[in-house]
């Protein structure tokens, strides 16, 4: 007899009247916000403005909710283009299906086109934002929980996860891998901000750290996943993703540090300043352009003394 186990919602869907709210989207869309707000307490602590976090998620979000979807459909293809698939399910991201890697990669982009809008070093926005965007990641694995997704091996531990019948599931008790790894995020998340705090860690370290503390957990955690995936030499897809990317961000933490260590001074200019400073810089251009026009009138000046003095002589 089963005296504990995390049970699964009987839906994914609560109809406010008419509106259908989706718990998956609801995730992604809490995550978000918090992302954003705790970005901008970051941000502003590392002498940022306020509001700037928020302006660049405007590129950075979309971007990444786009590079998410790639990632999923690309890598489990066989579940829209297959025999008896329908390809419209790829665009039905309500239903689940956002790749990490794409939605971090594609994500940064975003990120640079705000940043370089601004004139924001982007590593230096990536270390402020870094911890907010774990959390978000923390609060997103939720998604899974409503959708009955994402879970591991059958176990009969006490915090054992229960999945009903379903399309491509069985009934029975799992290990909750989605909430292992919302635990781990939670956890990288105290890392990179006690990380960040004792070593001051600049230009893109701390975003650093967390993609390879996230990759370490995300490795072991995918390890115990039992839904279908790609398999490269006996080893699941996304643990190869993992590897790879752990030791890219590793690299770049050493290369880095050697490179330019210490931290950003000034993480966001001053665009007031700078306009002034740009004014006054074409107000002391057109200064010396008329100078440079006086130049000639007052040589003219000149000449026209000397003629008038030399006729004054020749009469004498």
């Amino acid at each position: 007899m089963d005296i504990a186990y995390i049970p699964s919602p009987s839906s994914g869907v609560i109809h406010l009247g008419p509106l259908p709210l989706r718990g998956y989207a609801f995730c992604i869309i809490l995550g978000v916000f918090v992302a954003v707000w705790y970005g901008n307490k970051r941000w502003i602590a590392r002498g940022g403005k306020a509001g700037t976090v928020a302006d660049i998620s405007v590129w950075a979000v979309p971007f990444g909710l786009v590079g998410g979807r790639l990632y999923h459909v690309i890598t489990d293809y066989q579940l829209y283009f297959s025999d008896g698939k329908n390809w419209v399910d790829a665009f039905k991201i309500w239903e689940g299906g956002l790749g990490i890697w794409g939605a971090i990669a594609f994500g940064a982009v975003g990120a640079w086109i705000g940043c370089r809008r601004r004139g924001i070093p982007l590593p230096a926005y990536a270390d402020a934002i870094a911890p907010a965007i774990v959390l978000a990641q923390a609060i997103g694995r939720w998604g899974n929980w409503f959708n009955q997704e994402l879970y591991g091996k059958a176990t009969d531990v006490p915090w054992a996860l229960e999945i009903s019948d379903g399309a491509n599931r069985d009934s029975g008790l799992y290990h909750p891998t989605f909430l292992y790894e919302s635990l781990w995020c939670v956890g990288v998340a105290l890392l990179v901000v006690w990380a960040d705090r004792r070593f001051k860690l600049g230009h893109g370290r701390a975003f650093a750290l967390y993609v390879a503390a996230y990759c370490v957990g995300r490795a072991w955690i995918e390890y115990m996943r039992v839904d279908e995936a790609h398999h490269v030499l006996g080893l699941r897809l996304n643990v190869w993703t993992a590897i790879i990317v752990f030791v890219l961000a590793v690299v770049y933490m050493v290369v880095s540090a050697r490179i330019r260590p210490g931290r950003e001074e000034i993480v966001e200019p001053d665009r007031e300043l700078l306009a002034k400073d740009a004014k006054a810089e074409d107000g002391d251009a057109t200064s010396a352009g008329a100078k440079d026009d006086d130049a000639p009138d007052a040589a003219t000046d000149a000449d026209a003394e000397g003629s008038a003095d030399a006729a004054t002589a020749k009469n004498v």
